[in-house]
C-alpha cells in the first residue's frame, strides 16, 4: 500500500450539498449502506437502520452533551470579544478560542451580558488557543446556558434558536462538548425504543468532543498530525455490557467516530473494554486494524479531516473516496446536519 498524504483525502464537494438545516423528523435523513464483504451499496433512510441491527448486535453511543459554548463578551472599552469554550481544565479555567485574540492580554477583563460572569486570560493553550479563568456567581453551567449559543460549525451560515435543541442528540447527558457527535443526531426517542425492542442492546460511552476533531489536517504527512486531547470515560456497567458482547461474538456497532475512538483507545490500552477514564489523542488512519468495532454509523466528513481518515481506515482509502464521490453524485447532504452512512 502506498503511503497516503493528506491531499489523498480531498474530494470535490459542491457548496449546495453542505446541509444548512437538519431534516425533520431526525430519522428521515438518508442512509448510504455499504457492505464491506460484498461491496454492496444500498440507498435507504435512517429509520431503516433497524433492518441491520438485532439480537446479535450492541450499539454504542456517545452520551456527551454540547454546551452552548459560544459566548459573546466585551471589554471595558466597549470592544466585542467572542469566546468559544474548547476544553475544561478545572473548576474555573478553560481552554478557549478568542476573537480577536491579539487584542486580549492577561490584564484585560472580559465582561458578559450576565453580571454573574466575567473572565480574564491566564495563559496560552494548544494551537492558538488561550487559557481563560472565569469568575462566576452561581452555577457556571446555568449561566452559560442562559447567555451562550450553540457552537455550530463555520460552514453552517446563520443561527436558529432551535439549534440549541437540534444540535444535540436525544440521549445527551453529560455537559462538556464543544461540538456534537453528529452521527447521533439522526436518532429519535421512538427509533431508539424500536432498536431496543428489536433486541439490540444500547451501550453508552462518553467522549467530550473538542474543536480539533473537525479541523483539517495541516501537514502533508498524515503521520505527523497531532490530535487535540479529549476526555473520555467508560463506566463499569457499560464496560461489562460491551466486553461481554464481544466475548459472546456479538457485533459492536459504533455510532460516530467519537464512539470509535473511545472504544479503540480503551482496547489498545487494556486489550479489553474496561471501566476507565482519561484523555485521548488517539488518531486512526490507514493502515489500521480495528480491534473493538465491527460496524460504524457516521456522517459525511470534511475533506482532509481526521474523520474521513478514520473511515478510510475502516473500509479502505479507495472505497471511501469512491463512496464520497458517489454520495456527491447522488446529492446526499454533507457534514453535521447532513445524511449518514452505515458501514458494515
Amino acid at each position: 500500500m502506498k503511503k497516503l498524504s493528506t491531499k489523498d483525502f480531498n474530494y470535490h464537494l459542491p457548496e449546495e450539498l453542505i446541509a444548512q438545516t437538519p431534516i425533520e423528523p431526525r430519522d428521515h435523513s438518508r442512509l448510504l449502506v455499504y457492505h464491506r464483504a460484498t461491496k454492496k451499496i444500498e440507498h435507504r433512510h435512517f429509520y431503516n437502520v433497524t433492518d441491520y441491527l438485532g439480537k446479535d448486535t450492541v450499539m454504542v453511543v456517545n452520551n456527551t452533551k454540547v454546551m452552548p459554548a459560544r459566548l459573546n463578551g466585551y471589554k471595558e472599552t466597549g470592544g466585542t470579544v467572542e469566546l468559544l469554550l474548547h476544553k475544561r481544565i478545572n473548576l474555573t479555567d478553560w481552554e478557549v478560542l478568542i476573537k480577536p485574540a491579539k487584542r486580549i492580554s492577561e490584564t484585560t477583563p472580559i465582561l458578559f451580558a450576565s453580571p454573574k460572569l466575567k473572565a480574564h486570560m491566564v495563559g496560552l493553550g494548544e494551537d492558538g488557543t488561550r487559557i481563560v479563568r472565569f469568575e462566576f456567581d452561581g452555577l457556571f453551567e446555568e449561566i452559560i446556558d442562559e447567555i451562550g449559543s450553540m457552537p455550530l460549525p463555520h460552514y453552517i451560515k446563520g443561527y436558529n434558536p432551535k439549534d440549541k435543541e437540534r444540535y444535540q442528540t436525544v440521549y445527551a447527558k453529560h455537559d462538556g462538548s464543544a461540538a456534537a457527535p453528529t452521527a447521533g443526531l439522526h436518532f429519535t426517542p421512538e427509533l431508539m425504543n424500536k432498536i431496543k425492542t428489536g433486541g439490540t442492546d444500547i451501550a453508552e460511552v462518553l467522549l467530550h468532543v473538542g474543536l480539533g476533531t473537525f479541523r483539517p489536517v495541516k501537514v502533508d504527512d498524515v503521520t505527523k498530525h497531532k490530535m487535540h486531547s479529549e476526555f473520555y470515560r467508560v463506566d463499569e456497567a457499560n464496560a461489562k455490557l460491551i466486553s461481554g458482547a464481544r466475548k459472546a461474538g456479538k457485533k459492536i456497532v459504533a455510532v460516530g467516530t467519537t464512539s470509535v475512538r473511545t472504544l479503540e483507545t480503551v482496547y489498545d490500552e487494556y486489550k479489553d473494554i474496561v471501566a476507565c477514564d482519561g484523555d485521548t489523542e488517539y488518531f486512526i488512519y490507514p493502515p489500521y486494524e480495528y480491534k473493538a468495532v465491527d460496524a460504524l454509523i457516521t456522517n459525511f466528513h470534511l475533506p482532509e479531516s481526521t474523520l474521513i481518515m478514520l473511515v478510510a481506515a475502516f473500509i479502505g482509502h479507495k472505497e471511501t473516496m469512491d463512496l464520497y464521490n458517489l454520495a456527491v453524485k447522488e446529492k446526499y447532504r454533507f457534514f453535521s446536519y447532513g445524511d449518514a452512512m452505515l458501514l458494515l
